[in-house]
């Protein structure tokens, strides 16, 4: 998973299909790796931080340095470390990100998306595996509006500031309803219900 997403092809795991989607849009944006997270952990007190974290499938530039390549350590002590040798392992470096979410609504009967911009930071967590520290302006509202809209916990995540081109594409393109969080402009998109 780690090396087709080094080539753009991304894949998520736990048969996430919508985010192997979101993912792929990502890709589109910015021609850059894309990775899924889970939007997991507070960061200690901090309001806007969040500990991002999977299961050891980020492509190797999506982290900056280069990655170990072991096993899952939480998960091998469940199931056994035999069976869970090839995470990348590594804590992605500092710098500006985009997230991107796109699900699928029954009731409604169309495909709904968020997207947005934070960045990864250099803030230290003592865990291993594949670990993205995170910050994201009014977090608590982004995640509350994750939870009521029934958007799942992963998410895809993307080096750089793309969320215009994605809303773009979305909105004008594939009628989809869209939150941006944090609109940097006056508001043109739909909003989901």
């Amino acid at each position: 998973m780690s090396m087709m997403g080094e080539k753009l092809m991304p894949s998520a795991c736990e048969v996430d299909v919508m985010g192997a989607i979101s993912m792929y849009a990502l890709a589109l944006a910015s021609k850059a790796p894309p990775a899924i997270l889970d939007w997991n952990n507070n960061y200690g007190s901090e309001r806007d931080k969040c500990v991002c974290t999977h299961c050891g499938n980020f492509p190797k530039s999506f982290i900056g340095d280069t990655p170990e390549i072991s096993n899952l350590d939480v998960l091998g002590e469940v199931i056994g470390r035999e069976k869970c040798f090839g995470a990348v392992k590594g804590k992605v470096k500092s710098g500006p990100m985009t997230f991107c979410r796109l699900s699928t609504d029954d009731r409604h009967g169309t495909i709904k998306a968020y997207v947005g911009e934070g960045a990864f930071t250099d803030d230290p967590f003592p865990m291993d595996g594949g670990i993205a520290v995170t910050t994201v302006p009014n977090l608590r509202s982004l995640l509350s509006f994750i939870s009521r809209n029934g958007f799942e916990h992963h998410v895809a995540m993307v080096r750089g500031k793309h969320a215009a081109i994605v809303e773009e594409a979305i909105v004008n393109y594939l009628d989809w309803p869209l939150y941006r969080h944090e609109r940097p402009e006056p508001a043109t998109s739909l909003l989901v219900r």
